[in-house]
């Protein structure tokens, strides 16, 4: 198992990065929660077996097709991640 913090920064916000975000996570049975941020970011938790969370990580390196990328940092956490994966309020 595997549990990191994200933060993706780019054209993020406004363009369905949560949501494609959660489809991705949900399809790979990877729980969690992710949020904007009033930075612009988009931050995540994400845990799960270790190679569906870096096929998740892999895609927010890209995000859905209008999305603009620029860098994800990704460290390991230690937060217990929720049941499921929920889109959180913006922090």
């Amino acid at each position: 198992m595997r549990t990191v913090t994200t933060t993706v920064h780019g054209r993020v916000q406004g363009v369905g990065f949560r949501y494609s975000l959660r489809e991705e996570a949900q399809r790979r049975g990877v729980q969690g929660w992710v949020r904007n941020r009033r930075d612009g970011s988009v931050e995540a938790l994400l845990s799960g077996h270790a190679e569906e969370v870096d096929a998740v990580l892999a895609w927010a390196h890209q995000g859905p097709p209008s999305a603009e990328v620029d860098r994800v940092d990704v460290a390991d956490s230690v937060e217990t991640a929720p049941d499921g994966f929920e889109i959180r309020p913006t922090a």
